[in-house]
């Protein structure tokens, strides 16, 4: 009886412990399935990904960025292949390890390979990440190089280079882009959208060490951006860049611009610039030089403004080429105020006010038109407004509304102070005159095209409007073509052989107490050539100038030095002589 009631307690705690031990096991089970059920349906997708992380890498970059070509399809602006380079730290501490060498000695060697800065190699293997990146363009030579060492824990990613095979040449026009990429200044800019490549995406797939033992495109549909056709010629503006460095140079300026355009059309053949930079290294040269200013600088013209006031005199049928004009012996009074010439003149015509570039006699034209007509012409030949050229930072300049000027305005903005232009504003007015009278929209870029070349876009020339005369433009060439006579203000503008149609100005430049006295100039010539049958049109700009600083000494043979050898690379035969031309009948006319 003992023993049963001994075996009953044994089976009981034997019972219980099974209870207890299938209690603790159903525990662990239902923990267990409550985990699984966490990781496979609530957290999945994050446990997806971060294992995707471990083993797969999606990247992506831009396709290959167009071309920029100049006129004539020579290269300006191209891209060829590069590397993106970055580095796995971890994999390079083992691989310092294995080598029983320093991070800094594998820093060193990297660096001289890359031509990057050693500290910065080391810090970056350094870095307490799983990835950094040493460089995004590196040329294919040597990335080679790099691979050579033997050194684990680098990726190799394909990408581009931008390249600028001309250097300086246009720079200010042309450009540069972001390390990235995206186009930063000029029509790189400008043109961003149609020059980017479409965005490329691939995958890499790496091992548990992090090595990459596979790689698939996403997207494999060709992604070249388009290219830019200019009306720029680049031996055009390589003859411009030069005629200008050396007046720039010679007279100890500050600076300098030059611009070549085709009166007819309005294209651009030329925007130089000095000092200039190198966009290949554009961080390496002060921001001051990367800026366009033929459209995003303005100054007091000058005299060079003289043409427009005395178009406006004309086409306003108050005087004509022979109306003499009372110059006061070289001073008059306007109030408290007074005007001098630099020369003591009598009686001038109107057309020797334009040759001498007499301030007394265009302030008496412009009493003679007013105000309102003088401001009027001055809107039509496009000043105080954007002459829409097709590239970025285009500004519009100063010309007050003629309701808010007083007497004594009226009579400096006759001889171009206080107004400021544009150096684009200025040749697009003066090639109206080449152009009988028909002002053009300027324009830098003709064309776009894809990758094989079809045109994709194309921009011809476009007339904005008529703004004089045929005959007022007659005139004011046999007037413009007089202030190059020998005796005139811009004699050193006429190259051998050509005729040429000018007008100089010396530009004051205001100081910094708000007036002209002891204050620097601007030297500036603008025309156009052959007198006869206009090619090209050019301004000149010289900028503070010591040496000299009229326009016609520092600006003028700049003038002649671009027209004499583009005239040369064109084959345009030289002109007749000024002494065949007949001035009674117009430039043009060849007397007997």
């Amino acid at each position: 009886m003992n023993s049963t009631k001994v075996e009953q307690q044994r089976n009981k705690l034997r019972n219980q412990r099974i209870v207890v031990i299938g209690g603790f096991l159903t525990f662990l089970y239902l923990v267990v399935g409550v985990k699984l059920f966490y990781l496979q349906v609530i957290v999945n997708r994050e446990l997806a990904a971060l294992a995707s992380d471990q083993y797969q890498t999606s990247m992506k970059s831009l396709g290959k960025r167009g071309i920029i070509f100049d006129a004539n399809y020579r290269e300006l602006a191209l891209s060829t292949s590069a590397f993106e380079i970055g580095v796995h730290p971890e994999e390079v501490k083992r691989e310092k390890e294995k080598q029983a060498v320093g991070k800094r000695k594998l820093a060193k060697e990297v660096a001289e390979v890359l031509k990057l800065d050693e500290n910065f190699v080391h810090k970056q293997f350094t870095v307490n990440k799983k990835f950094a990146m040493l460089d995004n363009k590196v040329p294919p030579l040597r990335a080679e190089n790099l691979k050579t060492l033997g050194i684990a824990g680098f990726e190799y990613d394909p990408s581009y280079l931008r390249v600028y095979p001309n250097k300086l040449l246009a720079a200010q026009l042309i450009g540069f882009v972001r390390t990235d990429g995206y186009g930063l200044d000029g029509l790189e800019y400008y043109y961003d959208n149609e020059l980017q490549g479409d965005m490329r995406h691939w995958t890499v797939f790496k091992d548990r060490k992090g090595g990459v033992f596979d790689r698939k495109e996403v997207c494999t549909q060709e992604n070249n951006g388009n290219n830019l056709i200019l009306t720029i010629d680049s031996t055009i503006q390589y003859i411009a860049e030069t005629a200008l460095q050396k007046s720039v140079e010679e007279n100890n300026a500050k600076s300098g611009l030059a611009i070549v355009m085709s009166p007819e059309t309005g294209a651009v053949k030329a925007i130089a610039h000095y000092p200039t930079f190198n966009p290949n290294s554009f961080n390496r040269f002060p921001k001051e030089t990367w800026r366009n200013r033929s459209v995003t600088d303005t100054f007091e013209p000058g005299s060079a403004l003289k043409v427009f006031l005395i178009a406006a005199a004309l086409e306003s049928g108050l005087c004509d080429p022979e109306t003499m004009i009372n110059c006061e012996n070289g001073v008059y009074r306007i109030g408290r105020s007074t005007i001098h010439d630099t020369h003591e003149y009598e009686f001038l015509t109107v057309h020797d006010v334009l040759k001498f570039s007499s301030n007394i006699g265009a302030v008496k034209i412009a009493e003679m038109i007013g105000p309102q007509t003088l401001y009027d012409s001055l809107r039509n030949f496009g000043f105080g407004e954007k002459t829409g050229i097709n590239c970025p930072g285009e500004v519009r300049g100063m010309l007050r509304h003629y309701e808010g000027w007083k007497k004594i305005d009226n009579a400096t903005i006759s001889f171009g102070q206080g107004i400021t232009v544009t150096p684009i504003q200025l040749i697009t007015a003066i090639s109206a005159v080449a152009n009988h009278g028909v002002l053009m929209t300027p324009y830098v870029v003709q064309a776009v095209t894809d990758n094989t070349g079809n045109i994709l876009r194309s921009f011809p020339p476009v007339e904005k409007r008529k703004v004089i005369m045929p005959e007022t433009a007659r005139a004011l060439m046999r007037m413009m073509n007089a202030v190059t006579d020998t005796d005139g203000t811009g004699g050193q503008a006429v190259p051998v052989g050509y005729s040429v149609c000018g007008k100089t100005g010396t530009a004051q430049k205001i100081n910094a107490n708000g007036t002209y006295r002891n204050c620097e100039y601007n030297g500036v010539f603008v025309g156009f050539a052959p007198a006869q049958s206009p090619e090209l049109a050019v301004l000149v700009v010289i900028d503070e100038p010591q040496k000299h600083h009229y326009g016609g000494v520092v600006a003028a043979p700049v003038f002649r030095e671009i027209v004499h050898e583009t005239f040369n690379y064109l084959n345009i035969p030289p002109s007749v002589t000024r002494e065949q031309i007949n001035v009674s009948n117009g430039v043009g006319e060849v007397g007997a």
